[in-house]
């Protein structure tokens, strides 16, 4: 669509920064917290990603859109983000897979998009002021009328947005017969398969795909399950999974999570759930300025590094974990913790997306780590 046929729409942050554009997708307006992702790929699975609950999302790929969307990218059900922000959008997608524009895709969700603006601009503003609340509106093009709704809005601290994401009832996870195009892994046994009890914070489906692809049966259940009932379950291991918000507000998690400690069960934490498991042995969580959210950040230690994908906006205290937990991996941008082991229970977790769906293969180890840890463990018992 031609800019001059496009109508018009606006962006205003809490700090009062005003950025004109034009519409995609559907009408109305959307607040929430602005935040910026570098990847060049995968879009669809970020619209998508339950992580990011409650967010407006600028990407800083300079056209969006030119792949379309299709069924087999989507990480949930439908897009989770409130808004969209693009320098340029493609309404003509061209790609084998594509079942769907873009802006037809967010028109069907009722997600307002805005396009036309300088994302680069946009996003230096965003790390030298951090992220903030934002609003996007077709409909209210004054800007002191949307800053005042913005303003009003809550801030990402100290939100539970896990109770918007978590499924409402307890599920074993099928992998989908259409998906030939993953990249696989071998079970290397023949053993009866190993039961991980997955509690959703907001889990990604190929997360659940690739715990499937090492011959784990993966029962996946509400984050409000008392630890009583996930151990019903007799598993093998328990899954932490990713999730939107701040994890310190997630209280009934973490107390789950603390509980499930006395069973000694291996125990694997992503994203949300490592900062979950941080909490539950007594470490804090503080939030980043603006976040790592992107397919290329850096993570390691002792001269080991792994090229990540990442979606975060909260991060473990260094210096809150205890004598019984070790780092394993630092993002080395900016060393905040990106991993974490307990050095007599077999628990760990990494802050980053094992699971590369976008995104690196490199951290796929950890995924046989865990399966690894359940045999021992399976073997010694």
């Amino acid at each position: 669509m031609p800019i001059s046929q496009a109508s018009p729409a606006l962006l205003v942050l809490a700090d009062g920064s005003i950025y004109h554009g034009f519409s995609f997708g559907a009408t109305g307006t959307a607040i929430g917290e602005v935040v910026f992702n570098t990847g060049m790929t995968g879009y669809q699975e970020v619209l998508t990603d339950p992580s990011y609950r409650g967010q407006i999302i600028t990407f800083t790929y300079p056209e969006l859109g030119n792949t379309g969307v299709n069924a087999e990218d989507e990480e949930s059900d439908h897009p989770q983000i409130r808004a969209v922000i693009a320098r340029n959008i493609c309404h003509r997608p061209s790609n084998w897979r594509s079942t769907q524009s873009l802006p037809d895709y967010l028109k069907q969700y009722k997600i307002p998009g805005i396009y036309g603006l300088d994302t680069r601009a946009l996003t230096r503003r965003l790390r030298s002021a951090g992220a903030m609340n934002g609003g996007i509106s077709t409909e209210i093009l004054d800007p002191e009328e949307l800053l005042r709704q913005v303003q009003s809005a809550p801030s990402m601290a100290g939100q539970n947005l896990v109770k918007e994401v978590t499924t409402p009832q307890v599920y074993e996870w099928q992998t989908p017969t259409d998906t030939a195009w993953e990249f696989s892994a071998t079970t290397g046994s023949n053993e009866p398969p190993l039961t991980v009890v997955a509690i959703d914070f907001g889990v990604k489906r190929n997360i659940l795909n690739r715990l499937a692809s090492y011959g784990c049966r993966v029962i996946v259940v509400p984050a409000s399950t008392p630890p009583e009932e996930i151990l019903s379950h007799n598993p093998d291991g328990i899954f932490l999974s990713n999730g939107p918000g701040d994890p310190a507000a997630v209280t009934e998690g973490i107390a789950t999570a603390t509980a499930l400690l006395a069973a000694k069960k291996p125990t694997f934490g992503i994203c949300m759930g490592h900062q979950i498991l941080g909490l539950s042995l007594g470490a804090e969580t503080f939030k980043l300025k603006f976040g790592h959210r992107g397919l290329n950040q850096p993570c390691g230690l002792a001269q080991q590094v792994e090229i990540t994908s990442q979606n975060h906006g909260f991060a473990v205290t260094a210096d809150s974990l205890g004598e019984d937990v070790e780092i394993t991996h630092l993002n080395l941008n900016d060393q905040t913790v990106a991993g974490l082991r307990h050095k007599t229970l077999p628990l760990f977790s990494v802050q980053y997306h094992p699971e590369a769906s976008p995104g690196p293969h490199d951290a796929d180890y950890l995924f046989k780590q865990f399966v690894d840890l359940m045999r021992e463990h399976r073997a010694a018992a």
